[in-house]
C-alpha cells in the first residue's frame, strides 16, 4: 500500500511539471509577439498618405479612412499656406506604419495683412518700439543729410506708410543726420517776405510768426519786413524760429488791430505730426507755425491780426479746426466823387 501511494505522487508531480512548462512557453511566445507588434509594423500596416497642402478637415478624414490617429502639434503663421491648411506632417508620406499610428501635423494660421505704420519723424528708439509692437523686423538703417528733421529721426521708410505688410516683414529706415549745431540769423529787415523766405532757406533758418502790420499812409510798401526777432547776426538753434513784422502797405489803415493769445493742442492720437497754423486776415494769409510737434503737445502764440481774422490748424495737411479771431464791422463804400458842374 505505501508503494502504490508513492507512485501516484510521482505521477502527479510529472503532470504539474508538464503544465508549468507549457504555461511558461506560452507566456514567452505571447510576450515575444507583443514586443514584435510594438516595435514594428504588424501584418495590418498602412502606407502613410501625403496630407501637406490639404485642409485639416480633409487630412483628418483621410487619416480616419486609413485607421490612423491625428494630432495637431503646432499652429504657425505662413505666407505660403492659407489658414487651416497642413504645412508639415510626421511620419512623412510614403512610409509604412501599423494601423492606429499617430500622424502629427503642423497647421497654418494663415497670414494677417495690415497697414504699415507711419514711422516718419520718430526717433530710432520710438520707431523700433513701434516695429516690435507690430511684430515687424528692422532690416537696416541708413543716414542722409537733412536740415528739417532732427538727427536720429526717421526721414523715410521701406515699406512706405499704409502699405500692406504682415508679421515678420523686414523694414528699412533712413535716418536724418540733422542740421548743424547752430546757425547765424540773416538780416531780413528791408527785404520782401519772398526774399526773406529764400534767404532763410539758404541760411538753413526757420521762419516763425509773420505779423502783418498797417503803418498808415506813409508806411513801407506792402510786404516789406520792418522788424525781426532774433536780430541779425545772432547764433541760434537751427530749429528756433525767427519772427518777422511786415508792413501791410500804405493802403491798409483804419482796420481794427487785435492782439490775440492763441493755443493749439496736438491730438494725442498722433505720436509726431506736421503742424501748420495759418492766419487769414485783411492783409492776406500767413503761417504762425509750420513744423513738427508731438502728440499732446500744446503750442502757444501771440498773434497780431488786422480786421476780420481766422486761425486754421492743419495736421499733416488736413484741416483740424478753424477759430474766428475777430470780425470787423463792414466798412462803408467810398462815396462817389461829385460830377463837375458844366
Amino acid at each position: 500500500m505505501p508503494r502504490a501511494r508513492g507512485g501516484g505522487w510521482l505521477r502527479d508531480r510529472d503532470w504539474f511539471l508538464a503544465l508549468s512548462l507549457a504555461f511558461t512557453v506560452g507566456v514567452i511566445v505571447w510576450f515575444a509577439h507583443a514586443v514584435t507588434n510594438f516595435f514594428g509594423p504588424s501584418e495590418q500596416s498602412v502606407l502613410v498618405p501625403s496630407v501637406v497642402g490639404q485642409t485639416l478637415t480633409d487630412a483628418q478624414a483621410e487619416a480616419a479612412r486609413l485607421n490612423l490617429a491625428v494630432q495637431v502639434i503646432a499652429n504657425q503663421p505662413s505666407d505660403r499656406f492659407p489658414k487651416d491648411v497642413v504645412m508639415q506632417q510626421q511620419p512623412v508620406a510614403g512610409v509604412r506604419v501599423r494601423e492606429g499610428r499617430q500622424l502629427s501635423l503642423i497647421v497654418s494660421t494663415g497670414v494677417s495683412i495690415f497697414p504699415m505704420p507711419d514711422l516718419r519723424f520718430l526717433s530710432l528708439r520710438e520707431a523700433t518700439l513701434d516695429l516690435g509692437h507690430a511684430k515687424l523686423a528692422l532690416a537696416r538703417t541708413t543716414l542722409a543729410p537733412n536740415d528739417d528733421v532732427p538727427a536720429g529721426h526717421v526721414l523715410a521708410q521701406d515699406p512706405v506708410p499704409l502699405a500692406g505688410v504682415h508679421e515678420g516683414t523686414r523694414v528699412s529706415l533712413t535716418l536724418s543726420k540733422g542740421p548743424p549745431g547752430s546757425v547765424k540769423v540773416p538780416d531780413f529787415v528791408g527785404e520782401s517776405v519772398d526774399d526773406a523766405r529764400a534767404d532763410a532757406a539758404r541760411a538753413k533758418t526757420h521762419l516763425g510768426q509773420i505779423v502783418w502790420t498797417p503803418f498808415g499812409r506813409s508806411g513801407p510798401a506792402r510786404g516789406t519786413i520792418v522788424r525781426q526777432k532774433p536780430g541779425p547776426g545772432e547764433m541760434i538753434d537751427p530749429f528756433a524760429p525767427v519772427s518777422l513784422q511786415v508792413s501791410a502797405g500804405p493802403a491798409q489803415y483804419g482796420y481794427l488791430v487785435r492782439q490775440v493769445h492763441a493755443t493749439a493742442t496736438i491730438p494725442s492720437t498722433y505720436q509726431s505730426a506736421n503742424v501748420r497754423i495759418e492766419v487769414r486776415d485783411e492783409t492776406g494769409t500767413w503761417n504762425v507755425y509750420d513744423g513738427y510737434a508731438q502728440g499732446g503737445q500744446r503750442l502757444d502764440f501771440n498773434i497780431t491780426s488786422i480786421g476780420t481774422a481766422e486761425l486754421d490748424t492743419y495736421i499733416n495737411n488736413e484741416l483740424l479746426n478753424q477759430t474766428q479771431l475777430g470780425e470787423d464791422m463792414p466798412r462803408p463804400s467810398p462815396s462817389p466823387a461829385p460830377e463837375p458842374k458844366p
